[in-house]
């Protein structure tokens, strides 16, 4: 690369302005993404060359606005609707303007950030940036959005100073969601402008960054495209039905549950060949090329006009049955016509699924019978995959860890290729391949015989990873605080098989769920209460975070159930009043207590962090007191808060005064969430559904919440902490029982909820509105936690409340009974 240029670039936390060209998926996608960054959005689009048949109604012509930024205006209006949401808050559509690039192309001289997201042709999108190069102001950055064409044939014919603020931001779609950003510096990209580019993706739009080299597809779509078309081929080979390829390269693999066949389908056949094509065209390996021929089958498929999902059909067929009833089919790879599922079964997929873990389940599946074809097959597509992988380092990427990461990021791989290689033993499994004739790259001949027998090594709470002349450190944030590899270097404060309090550091701790699915069980609980007196004597403050998948899932639904069935009503009830008091016992610790809940945060998650003195949430965290849908009530003292909440906004509504306060509006507002089991789509839109306190936010960066919510730890307990007291809490009483209860008895007579919907309405309303008390009346906290455990007992009784429990713990979905 060469030296930094003259022109001075910002810093990123002074971008506030971008623009985006195209306003397709991709397109539409980052321009939300940047808005949630809290940018200024320009998205722009080409102008359209007819009219619909709808602005011809209209009386519109070609040159009315309407028309002209109809593309990009469209698309921003999709926003505001799309599922999965695009925006953390579908409001923040305001922070973008839709335009045009022949009419608003020169408001490219006024913004900070220009990202290119047009169609995949190198030609179009080198017409495009000489139109920005016309209108940007020097110094300002520019990037393309590209799966994998080349960023130095993209800027040629640029000047110097345009390319060296120019490089490729590859978001993985959707670009909300997914954390993967490939940065893809050409030849003449200042250094400074891939730190720039670094450092905006990482800090303000949360997302994990890999830099890549300019080589076909760069790295995660390289690894992973070759990795489906060998499983592909070995699919073929093999005989195996869609069904086996897939049950056997999903979770039993440590890959997402769309394993190969599901994930082409979601990607598109043609999607797949268009990179097939790519890395073919722009490779100079003739071994290379060879592996990357198009798939006749794939080609095929494509031909037949079934692409995946977009289409309609593709390896797997959704069909209308009987009663609109949706069925899946998948496709015969002998006939290519469409049939029933076959369940894929064997022992070598029960001992994968039965292993706990990423590395243990490709043990299992390796350690299988090795004459199973399932085994086999599981071996071919595995080793081809990590001798493709070790074959590119130097090519795609300047190291493993790089290569590790954009897959675990790009491709929910749980391990990467070199992780997993470890995990499988790398002595081992090169000897096999040697006996079996694979050759192997010389630089991991040389690693191993050097007496490595692992490409990762950890030491002081640091991760190595292997490079030609050694091991490298792994670099990562400052502030990322990483709960494994704290337990790993034995700072462990004490443990329950549910849950675990980790040392992070400047005399603070950190409560880790790690029960299955991190449902709150007596463990945890258990280890809420030792945690307590731990604290208390011994340490500064509390984070409560995981490294889980979720946060937290809810109770432990079917240890309810059993109790509920067998009518053991005592156990019942002393597994709420444990949950109660051990919520509690967080609330009145006199040390501060920090909650950092990501992901699913729902019902018992949910009461589990409203105790804290702060919640910060990550931005992807969906945020929910749900019981309703399992035909109870929050019971963990989630009614209890959520009185104490509407009593707050009530009192803030009147200007704090006693005098004239009107519960009964907040009170209305937090009872719809709780009844309509309402969960947030996002941190921001916790706090419009009413469960946030002020001093609860949310940090952009996910990985840093745990770092972020030690900092808050530590800032309250320098400002001098003071517990929380116990407080009485004002109540709606009878009358706001009634007009809760009105409300619940009209959405029944229209039809909207059932006859055990409306039960539970009722009973909500009586508790959250205080029970059969005088209007205003003040309550204790204790109180209401009798009444949420009087109601929550009476509806573990009912039928109906069992049937909606065992429902969920069978399918995972809500009934309506």
């Amino acid at each position: 690369m060469p030296q930094s240029s003259s022109s001075k670039l910002q810093k990123s936390g002074s971008i506030r302005n971008a623009a985006v060209i195209g306003s397709g998926v991709m397109g539409a996608g980052i321009a939300a993404h940047l808005a949630n960054a809290g940018m200024r959005v320009l998205l722009l689009d080409v102008v359209p060359q007819s009219l619909t048949a709808e602005e011809e109604k209209k009386g519109l012509t070609l040159s009315d606005a309407a028309v002209r930024n109809r593309l990009s205006a469209a698309a921003v209006a999709r926003m505001a609707k799309a599922q999965p949401a695009q925006l953390y808050d579908s409001a923040w559509t305001n922070r973008i303007t839709p335009g045009n690039l022949t009419d608003h192309l020169q408001a490219l001289g006024d913004v900070d950030w220009i990202v290119e997201a047009v169609v995949e042709r190198l030609d179009i999108k080198k017409e495009v940036l000489e139109a920005i190069e016309s209108a940007r102001r020097p110094g300002t950055l520019v990037s393309t959005n590209t799966s994998g064409l080349s960023v130095s044939a993209m800027a040629e014919g640029r000047s110097l100073e345009f390319r060296r603020h120019f490089a490729a931001t590859h978001f993985f779609n959707p670009p909300r969601y997914m954390k993967l950003v490939e940065i893809v510096p050409s030849e003449d990209t200042d250094p400074e402008t891939v730190a720039l580019l670094t450092e905006l993706c990482e800090k303000r739009l949360g997302k994990g960054v890999v830099v890549a080299k300019d080589t076909p597809n760069f790295i995660a779509n390289r690894i992973g495209s070759y990795g489906m078309l060998v499983t592909l081929a070995d699919t073929l080979a093999y005989g195996l039905t869609v069904e086996e390829a897939d049950a056997l390269t999903g979770p039993a693999m440590g890959r997402p549950k769309t394993a190969t066949f599901r994930m082409l389908d979601l990607v598109g056949l043609d999607t797949l060949l268009h990179v097939v094509d790519n890395v073919r065209e722009r490779s100079e390996d003739a071994e290379e090329r060879e592996v990357f021929k198009r798939p006749e089958l794939l080609a095929r498929l494509v031909g037949l006009g079934r692409l995946g999902e977009k289409s309609g059909a593709g390896f797997y067929r959704k069909q209308r049955g009987e009663g609109g009833r949706s069925r899946i089919e998948s496709l015969r790879l002998d006939t290519l016509e469409y049939g029933d599922p076959i369940r894929a079964s064997s022992p070598i997929i029960d001992a994968a699924k039965a292993a706990k873990g990423a590395a243990a389940k490709a043990k299992a599946l390796l350690a299988a019978d090795p004459s199973h074809k399932h085994a086999q097959f599981a071996w071919s597509t595995l080793k081809k995959t990590l001798l493709y992988s070790a074959a590119q380092v130097g090519a795609i990427a300047d190291n493993i860890a790089d290569i590790d990461r954009a897959m675990r990021w790009g491709f929910n791989w749980e391990l990467g290729p070199f992780e997993l290689w470890d995990a499988i033993g790398l002595e081992k499994s090169v000897a096999r391949m040697k006996r079996e004739g694979d050759a192997i790259p010389e630089w991991v001949e040389t690693w191993l015989a050097d007496g490595h027998d692992s490409f990762y090594k950890t030491a002081d709470q640091k991760r190595f990873f292997a490079t030609r002349g050694g091991y490298a450190e792994e670099k990562t944030p400052e502030d990322l605080i990483s709960l494994s590899a704290l337990k790993a270097s034995g700072k462990t404060v004490l443990s329950t098989t549910g849950a675990s309090l980790i040392d992070i550091g400047d005399d603070v701790v950190c409560l880790e769920f790690h029960s299955p699915n991190n449902a709150i069980g007596g463990e945890i609980l258990t280890a809420i209460r030792q945690t307590a007196q731990e604290v208390s004597r011994n340490w500064r403050g509390l984070v409560l975070a995981n490294e889980g998948r979720n946060f937290c899932v809810g109770a432990n639904l079917a240890l309810l159930l059993m109790e509920a069935q067998n009518g053991e009503w005592d156990e019942v009830e002393e597994i709420i009043r444990f949950f109660q008091d051990s919520m509690l016992r967080l609330k009145r610790l006199d040390r501060p207590v920090v909650a950092a809940p990501h992901r699913m945060t729902l019902g018992g998650g949910v009461e589990a962090c409203l105790p804290a003195d702060q919640i910060i949430l990550s931005p992807e965290t969906y945020f929910g007191l749900v019981e309703t849908g399992v035909g109870l009530i929050p019971a963990g003292g989630g009614c209890k808060e959520a009185a104490g909440l509407a009593a707050a906004r009530a009192k803030a509504a009147a200007g704090g005064g006693k005098g004239g306060v009107d519960l009964q509006p907040p009170l209305n507002a937090l009872f719809e969430t709780i009844a309509m089991a309402k969960a947030s789509t996002s941190g921001h839109d916790a706090v419009k559904l009413g469960l946030l306190r002020p001093q609860d936010r949310v940090n952009a960066r996910q990985d840093m919440r745990i770092a972020e919510a030690k900092r808050a730890v530590l800032e309250l307990d320098r400002a001098g902490y003071t517990p929380q007291q116990e407080e009485r809490i004002p109540v709606a009483g009878r009358e706001g029982v009634a007009v809760l209860k009105m409300g619940v008895q009209m959405m029944r007579l229209s039809g909207m909820i059932s006859e055990h919907d409306a039960l539970i309405g009722g009973k909500l309303a009586h508790v959250l509105a205080g029970g059969d008390v005088k209007p205003g009346a003040e309550v204790s906290e204790q109180y209401l936690l009798d009444l949420e455990c009087e109601a929550f007992l009476s509806l573990c009784g009912e039928r109906k409340t069992q049937e909606r429990m065992s429902h969920m713990l069978a399918t995972g979905k809500p009934l309506r009974n």
